[in-house]
């Protein structure tokens, strides 16, 4: 008999354990995660009551992947939209609340003696609150809907962001790449470059890739399709030097701006849950009891440190971040635990070797108790902030709910030459990253095919020629982008001063184009440097005035910017979120409102044309959604379907009259319900009968007395059908259905 391998017994003890205790943990109304936890520790070689993991490396294993399908998961839910539609005050908080925390965590460390690297992840731990915790609490507790919950939520995704950069940041830092300013300032540009290039050619490639296999994909294939995407950017991001866990962040970010987010979203829940559940599990492996009786002080004292850390400085943070003081200390007193990415953190830094082992456990025992602690400390917040509103002097209270008003900014607030130099700069910065990336891909490969395929001359030539085909349209983009903008037009009418600046901006981009051209053309060529330059020139002009690259340029960028709004189109498409254009119909004292047409409505079967809704009531029909569907600009001979949901243009009192008119114009309630019951019953064809000589079609049973005949009996196992045609006879049993007063009239 086959031995069974050691990696499924491990995974079978696991799940088994894992299913029993998280029952328990949800029985007690308690986080899944501390379940797995304490599932983790059962199973482990620490508790010797109980059966334990053989290999515990496998399981190791297994974990890495949770944590890589985690960090997938989490990019399927961000958004970069998303988030700069927060505006700058989520930001500024989640900055504040992460250096103060890490500054904590380093200062506590040092304080217990701890190793310079175990110091550093330690804050970089105590820095993460736990987004599935505080969302739990607050579902429980039934404040989810609430304006400072949602606040907190805000910070919790910019913190799971940057957690993602600590992660890169740490893991340089680790391998000594990170040691002083010039080698940090190196790893900072080099995740924006990988992270601008990543983003922008996946959102090129992959939403047009899944438009062209749509018809091809059913469920199973899109699961397999976006895991096979999360594996290879994996693999992508280990090549790069970064973390695999990375990668799949940046992959899940991706999906999330294509049409198939949702499903894919669905499809890979029961994945990250079970793969998920196993990462939580190891964790609980490494606790050791032993361990944490060692360390009950450095626990205790962390444990105060993040209840602290985040009352004061974290709800100075919200502060700053515009909130008000009773706003602020509400979403503080939220935030005071650790979670899933601390343990994340936790594992990298074992991964690499670079954090002690005591470490792990010892944070492990700072979330269950902080876990605890989170429904208790967001109730405190209202007393706390009661007592400090008591004591404190009113004008103090003034001051802080000024602080927070103070950063309340809007567009319309901006100067114009603010906002073209930032749309310039990012234009600028994400053409010559693509620029870049393009010219080192090129020459890094296809030189070398080139070269031995041609003479070396002749090889470098071509590979120029194409590399400058390939690039010219980011080279125009960067150069004449903006140019004629409503900023540009507007600082170049308003006053004279401004047209030298203007141009000046102009002359830089352009320099810019020139030196990739310079570049280019001097890694492949001995040409004098005179002569480069002058030839950067002349390509820049050809490129500038050429309509082909131009054309390409344009057809380029729509192109990126149509995959990058497709689930806001789905979502208009669906009649989730509102047309664009309705801010510009506002403006002249219309809007569009949906309407559902009742299920009992006269409207439905009849179509637009003689529901005449124009002439009637001044309005106008512009899209009629239906199971998913959109009929956009229906014709007059478009028909109404009950439940139809119609969006509607007009004034308020033209949509007024429009929403009465729908919803009084229905059938009236049936005062008579009770005999529409339906019955089935048998009659005799008598000699007296009217229907003896008659055809079915001539008897008037349907016509005359709303019935129907279902079937003529001859004594068979079934009954007979009766045609139109058939004639009744005397003693003919037939079945007919009907409603009990007409039975009776059939019958007289």
């Amino acid at each position: 008999m086959a031995e069974l391998p050691t990696m499924v017994r491990d995974l079978a003890l696991i799940l088994i354990v894992a299913g029993l205790v998280t029952l328990i943990f949800k029985r007690l109304k308690q986080p899944l995660i501390l379940g797995y936890i304490v599932a983790g520790f059962l199973v482990s070689t620490h508790m010797p009551y109980t059966m334990s993991v053989v290999d515990p490396e496998n399981i190791q294993v297994w974990a890495d992947i949770g944590v890589m399908f985690l960090l997938f998961s989490l990019g399927l839910d961000f958004s970069f939209k998303k988030i700069i539609r927060l505006g700058p005050g989520p930001a500024i908080t989640t900055i504040t609340v992460i250096f103060s925390m890490m500054t904590l965590g380093v200062c506590v460390g040092y304080a217990f003696g701890w190793e310079r690297m175990d110091c550093i992840f330690l804050g970089g731990m105590l820095a993460m609150s736990s987004t599935t915790i505080i969302y739990k609490a607050f579902s429980d507790m039934g404040l989810h809907q609430q304006k400072f919950a949602s606040v907190v939520m805000g910070v919790l995704i910019m913190e799971d962001i940057l957690a993602i950069v600590m992660m890169v940041m740490l893991t340089a830092v680790a391998q000594g790449k990170g040691a002083d300013g010039s080698q940090m300032l190196y790893s900072v540009l080099k995740i924006v470059f990988f992270l601008v290039l990543w983003f922008v050619v996946g959102i090129f490639f992959l939403p047009w890739l899944l438009r062209r296999v749509r018809p091809l994909m059913n469920s199973e294939t899109l699961l397999v399709v976006a895991l096979g995407l999360c594996c290879l950017m994996a693999v992508v991001s280990t090549q790069a030097g970064f973390s695999s866990a990375f990668g799949a962040f940046v992959m899940g970010s991706i999906l999330a701006e294509t049409v198939e987010a949702e499903k894919i979203i669905r499809l890979v829940e029961p994945v990250k849950n079970l793969f998920g559940a196993i990462f939580f599990v190891s964790v609980g492996m490494l606790v050791d009891p032993e361990v944490l009786v060692q360390f009950a002080l450095p626990i205790i004292a962390l444990v105060l440190t993040i209840i602290v850390g985040q009352v004061v400085f974290g709800s100075f943070a919200f502060l700053l971040g515009g909130q008000s003081l009773r706003s602020a200390m509400r979403c503080g007193f939220s935030m005071a635990q650790i979670g899933e990415f601390s343990f994340i953190i936790a594992s990298l830094g074992l991964g690499l070797g670079v954090i002690s082992g005591y470490l792990y456990p010892v944070v492990v025992a700072v979330s269950v108790i902080t876990t605890f602690l989170t429904p208790y400390m967001i109730k405190f917040a209202t007393p706390a902030y009661t007592w400090l509103e008591r004591h404190m002097p009113k004008r103090w209270i003034l001051r802080l709910n000024r602080l927070s008003t103070s950063h309340s900014t809007t567009d319309a607030d901006e100067h114009y030459w603010r906002r073209l130099l930032r749309q310039m700069a990012v234009n600028t910065l994400v053409y010559s990253i693509l620029t870049s990336a393009t010219m080192f891909l090129t020459v890094s490969l296809l030189l070398p095919f080139l070269m031995k395929l041609l003479p070396v001359m002749w090889a470098r030539l071509l590979c120029g020629l194409i590399t400058l085909l390939l690039i010219s349209p980011f080279l125009r983009a960067m150069m004449m982008k903006k140019n004629h903008s409503e900023e540009f037009r507007a600082l170049w009418v308003e006053n004279r001063h401004n047209r030298i600046p203007l141009l000046f901006t102009i002359g830089v981009r352009v320099a810019i184009a020139v030196a990739f051209i310079f570049y280019l053309a001097h890694y492949l060529t001995d040409f004098p440097i005179a002569i480069l330059i002058s030839l950067g020139i002349a390509l820049a002009a050809l490129i500038i005035f050429s309509r082909t690259i131009k054309h390409r340029s344009i057809k380029l960028e729509r192109m990126f910017v149509l995959n990058l709004r497709s689930r806001d189109i789905e979502a208009q498409v669906l009649g989730q979120r509102r047309p664009l254009y309705e801010g510009r119909l506002l403006d002249r004292d219309v809007h569009i409102a949906d309407f559902e047409v009742p299920a009992n409505s006269l409207w439905a079967g009849r179509t637009l044309a003689q529901l005449n809704v124009g002439a009637l009531y001044g309005v106008q029909v512009s899209s009629i959604l239906r199971a998913g569907r959109r009929l956009n600009i229906p014709a007059g001979d478009s028909i109404i379907y009950p439940l139809d949901r119609l969006q509607v243009i007009g004034s308020d009192e033209q949509l007024s009259v429009f929403a009465k008119a729908l919803e009084s114009e229905c059938y009236e309630d049936d005062m008579e319900l009770e005999k529409r019951q339906m019955r089935l019953l048998s009659i005799i064809v008598g000699n007296n009968s009217p229907l003896v000589g008659t055809t079915l079609a001539e008897s008037g049973i349907r016509d005359k007395y709303n019935c129907m005949v279902v079937g003529l009996e001859e004594g068979k196992e079934n009954l007979s059908h009766v045609s139109a045609d058939y004639c009744f006879k005397n003693g003919d049993i037939i079945w007919v259905v009907g409603e009990e007063d007409d039975l009776r009239r059939l019958q007289q």
